[in-house]
């Protein structure tokens, strides 16, 4: 099992916070254009997350290697944190809490992601090309994040 811990300070109040993050179709916003993500759910027309909402789509993270991906939304306590988890897709286990604390003037948003890739232990000799992809992925949504916030 494999983890990513990410913090970031969005000047801005949580609700406005909130309102970004819980929206489904705010993900294809803050993923680099190369991942060619396409949210395929027709019914995520919501403004917001709720308990056990299944969310497809699709993505591709390396060349043309195109993989579906289902996320259902496992917890919500509205602001302060969501869970998704994958249901279908290219991880053995993809579980990412999502935090929201609000403080100075702001909100401190925290990322927690513990995966597996499949396929184990063959696949954890490739994990450095994966974590680097991840790692480029997470910089961008936070370079991105900062930009739609200032």
């Amino acid at each position: 099992m494999y983890s990513i811990y990410q913090e970031q300070f969005i000047a801005e109040d949580i609700e406005t916070v909130w309102h970004f993050f819980s929206n489904p179709n705010n993900l294809q916003i803050i993923t680099p254009e190369e991942l060619n993500f396409i949210v395929l759910t027709k019914q995520v027309n919501v403004a917001t997350i709720t308990d056990g909402m299944l969310i497809d789509y699709t993505i591709t993270p390396f060349s043309k290697i195109k993989f579906y991906w289902q996320t259902e939304i496992e917890k919500v306590i509205y602001p302060s944190e969501f869970i998704d988890t994958q249901k279908k897709g290219p991880y053995k286990r993809w579980h990412h809490q999502h935090l929201f604390y609000p403080k100075d003037n702001g909100v401190l948003m925290i990322d927690k992601v513990e995966y597996a890739l499949p396929f184990s232990p063959i696949s954890n000799l490739f994990h450095f090309v994966v974590r680097k992809k991840l790692e480029r992925i997470f910089a961008f949504r936070k370079a991105k994040i900062e930009e739609i916030f200032s």
